[in-house]
């Protein structure tokens, strides 16, 4: 009996392990190259931890050895810490090397005066045209331990999930609104520490505090899983490719939709503002 319940136990977690979208495996010796900021982005505990920091002199990031097209991809981040302001921590994809054509898939972590949520923001870029930024203010608290960020990225949809829980689907509507959907370039994984007090804290208003620097951010966790190029889709994709057809059930249907009710904080395809001639094709 108590055999069975331990068998029991372990195939419940292993499944809330599998719905919570838990990065695994990955080591940043293995998988990452220092990009930015030399001695600020630091490789530590036999490469399960990476601290990025932020100073008025540089920040910091690596960039992934390997290159993707489509793919799961996993990071765990602890973001910075008290007063924030101005600070940008980044997860995301692009297709090098980043010229006027290329492909992006960003999560943004926007800092903040300390005692107030951080904002999480979301992009993609396809052909070099970004401008389709969503933010949602987290509801918790993601300077105090590791949560997991993570994106899906298909021929149909581009997911972005916090702990699992999704909080947007950008489709791929190219076939009916001529809008292209970034599949045809590789991508890197990039994580960085960068100053944005230009625009990051309420458009610039709030300036980052440089008597608290260096500010750090910590990654670990970080799991990828995709193709190398277009020939290796098909072989990539059957052997190790849940994500290829991956999309939102009615469930996680829902759960996008009260999130973004509840955390929404700017939606591009409400902005009526910043696009006067009428809003992007794919919005509609």
């Amino acid at each position: 009996m108590a055999s069975n319940l331990k068998r029991t136990f372990v195939a419940v977690l292993c499944c809330v392990l599998v719905v919570a979208g838990v990065a695994r495996g990955g080591n940043f010796y293995q998988d990452m190259d220092v990009k930015d900021g030399g001695g600020r982005a630091k490789i530590q505990n036999g490469g399960n931890l990476l601290t990025l920091s932020l100073d008025r002199e540089s920040g910091s990031g690596v960039q992934s050895k390997k290159q993707y097209l489509f793919g799961r991809f996993d990071m765990q981040i602890k973001l910075v810490p008290g007063s924030s302001a101005g600070t940008v921590a980044t997860f995301y994809l692009s297709s090098p090397p980043q010229g006027p054509h290329h492909d992006e898939i960003d999560f943004e972590f926007l800092g903040n005066v300390s005692g107030q949520p951080y904002t999480v923001q979301t992009n993609v870029f396809s052909q070099g045209q970004g401008n389709r930024e969503q933010q949602l203010r987290m509801w918790f608290d993601p300077t105090l331990d590791f949560h997991t960020y993570s994106i899906v990225w298909n021929p149909t949809h581009i997911l972005f999930y916090v702990d699992g829980t999704p909080i947007r689907d950008y489709q791929n509507r190219e076939a009916t609104t001529g809008v292209p959907f970034p599949a045809r370039q590789a991508m890197r994984v990039y994580a960085t520490l960068w100053n944005g007090e230009a625009w990051a804290t309420e458009r610039g208003r709030v300036k980052t505090d440089w008597s608290r620097a260096p500010f750090v951010a910590s990654y670990m966790g970080f799991a990828a899983s995709g193709c190398a190029s277009s020939q290796d889709v098909p072989t990539c994709a059957r052997s190790d490719g849940a994500w290829m057809h991956q999309e939102l059930d009615t469930t996680a249907q829902a759960r996008l939709r009260w999130v973004q009710k509840n955390s929404m904080i700017y939606n591009y395809c409400a902005d009526t503002w910043r696009f006067p001639q009428g809003l992007p094709p794919e919005c509609k």
